[in-house]
This record gives C-alpha cells, sequence and structure tokens, in this order.
C-alpha cells in the first residue's frame, strides 16, 4: 500500500517536472516567434519597391546619418552645377541662380552680386559664351558642425573661337535645415567662399 502510494507521488512529481518543461518551452518558442515577427516586420519596413518602367526595383532604407557624406557632396555638386552653368540668355542665368540660391545662404547672393556689379552675366550674354563646370572632388568633414566642405572643379568658357579651362576651388560649411522641392538634401551652405579661379589652358578652335 505505502509502495503503491510512493509510485503515485514519484509519478506525480515527475508529471509535474514534465508539465513545467512543457510550460517553459512554450513560453521559449512564443519569446523567440514574437521576437523574430518583428524582427521581420522591421526588415520589411527597410524594404521598398520602386516602380520604374514596368519593372520592380527593390530600395533600402537607412539612416540619414549613414548617408551624410554622400548627400553633402551631391548637395554641392547641385549647387555649384546651378551657380557655374551659364548660357548666353538672362532668363536661363537668372532661373539657375535663383535655383542655387536655394540651395544656400547670403554669402553665394552676395558673390552673385559682386559678379553682376562687375558685369560678369552681361559678359557671357553680349560674348555668346556659354560656361561648364565639372565638379572633380567633395572633400567632406562631417566630426564638426556645421560640416565643413571643400570643392575642387574645373571651368570650361566655350568662346566661337576658343575653350578656356580654370581651376576653381571653393569651400565652406553646411547646417541642416527643413527638406523641400528647392533643396531635397536640408542642407543650407554657408559662409561659402572662391579660394582659387585661375586659368589653365586656352585651346583655339
Amino acid at each position: 500500500m505505502f509502495q503503491q502510494l510512493k509510485n503515485i507521488d514519484t509519478a506525480f512529481k515527475h508529471i509535474r517536472l514534465f508539465s513545467y518543461l512543457l510550460i517553459l518551452a512554450c513560453i521559449t518558442v512564443s519569446c523567440f516567434a514574437i521576437y523574430k515577427s518583428y524582427q521581420s516586420s522591421d526588415n520589411y519596413k527597410n524594404h521598398i519597391y520602386i516602380l520604374a518602367n514596368g519593372k520592380a526595383l527593390e530600395a533600402f532604407a537607412a539612416d540619414r546619418k549613414d548617408n551624410i557624406p554622400v548627400e553633402i557632396r551631391d548637395h554641392v555638386k547641385m549647387f555649384h552645377h546651378y551657380f557655374f552653368t551659364l548660357d548666353p540668355d538672362d532668363k536661363q542665368i537668372q532661373a539657375g541662380i535663383t535655383q542655387a540660391l536655394y540651395l544656400a545662404d547670403g554669402s553665394a547672393k552676395t558673390a552673385y552680386d559682386n559678379l553682376k556689379e562687375a558685369g560678369y552675366y552681361n559678359n557671357i550674354v553680349s560674348g555668346n559664351i556659354s560656361q561648364q563646370i565639372s565638379v572633380d572632388s567633395v572633400q567632406v568633414d562631417i566630426n564638426q558642425y556645421p560640416f565643413y566642405f571643400k570643392c575642387f572643379a574645373t571651368e570650361k568658357l566655350v568662346r566661337s573661337t576658343s575653350t578656356l579651362s580654370r581651376s576653381l576651388v571653393t569651400q565652406g560649411y553646411l547646417r541642416n535645415v527643413s527638406r523641400s522641392d528647392n533643396n531635397p538634401h536640408g542642407f543650407l551652405i554657408e559662409k561659402w567662399e572662391t579660394t582659387e579661379n585661375r586659368d589653365l589652358t586656352t585651346q583655339s578652335k
């Protein structure tokens, strides 16, 4: 009789231990499933599909801090393109300068006013000169704020009789502003100045 009760008690202990282990295993599996579902959800949020020419192209979302140097370089290139790409057309010049001034502060407006006062844009129009710019490189220092940059570029002034190449070096700082259609990267160039603008070669036509 006592042996039977002892066996029943032992069996009950085993069943209770098994039940605890089963419950613990269920809780572990449930927690793991919940974790993986959240992880999968985050991964899907970072995947963006863009439809282009009937094809779905996958893009990836990333924190802005990962792309700051890339965005700064593109912002600086855009600004220099708008500011220095000139054709002998008043409306084109004004449109480009207006777009450039959305990307920079009063230092760029001062540079524009100085060039205008010196008759630079009138000479472009009257001489039927086209000015093009090619940005060679942009150095960026993101360890300080506002972010410092130095831009190295080459200008080409195309005349009917010759093409003049110039070396252009500028520098300045960038601070964060709100993104907009006119300023898609959300930076504003400050204290912009030209440190070098010298003739390199002249090629006759």
